[in-house]
C-alpha cells in the first residue's frame, strides 16, 4: 500500500520560508516521480515542481515559472523523502500543498527536461492527504 505523508506547512510571514516534507512509503521511491501540488481556496489545483528519475544518479528537475526562483525540490532516496524548499514567500502562496507520486517510470523518462506542462498535467497515481500553508503579508 503506497502512502504519501506531508509535513511541514503551517503560518508564516511574507519574506519568511518553509520546508515541507513529503514521506513516501510501498513504492521503489527512488525511480519515482514525485511531485508538488497547490490548492488555493477557490481555484483549481495546480503544479508546482516535480524531480523524475532518468537513470543513474540523474534527476531531471521542473518548476512553474513563477516559483522557480523561490521554490527548491529535492530529494532524498536514502529516507524516501522530498522536500520543498519555499523561499520569500508570499501572500498568494497561500494554499494546501499536495505531495504526489508516479511509479511509471518509461512515461516520466519521456518528458523532455523542459517540458514542465507535460509534468503538470500527467496524471500522478498516488496523492498525499496535503499540508496548509498560510502566508501573511
Amino acid at each position: 500500500q503506497v502512502q504519501l505523508v506531508e509535513s511541514g506547512g503551517g503560518q508564516v510571514q511574507a519574506g519568511g520560508s518553509l520546508r515541507l516534507s513529503c514521506v513516501a512509503s510501498g513504492l521503489t521511491f527512488s525511480r519515482c516521480a514525485m511531485a508538488w501540488f497547490r490548492q488555493a481556496p477557490g481555484k483549481e489545483r495546480e503544479f508546482v515542481a516535480a524531480t523524475t528519475w532518468q537513470g543513474g544518479s540523474i534527476y531531471y528537475l521542473y518548476y512553474r515559472d513563477h516559483v522557480k526562483d523561490r521554490f527548491t525540490i529535492s530529494r532524498f532516496n536514502a529516507k524516501n523523502t522530498v522536500y520543498l524548499q519555499m523561499n520569500s514567500l508570499k501572500a498568494e502562496d497561500t494554499a494546501v500543498y499536495y505531495c504526489a507520486a508516479s511509479a511509471d517510470v518509461e512515461r516520466m523518462r519521456s518528458v523532455d527536461h523542459d517540458d514542465v506542462e507535460t509534468m503538470a498535467t500527467m496524471d500522478y497515481e498516488y496523492w498525499g492527504q496535503g499540508t496548509q500553508v498560510t502566508v501573511s503579508s
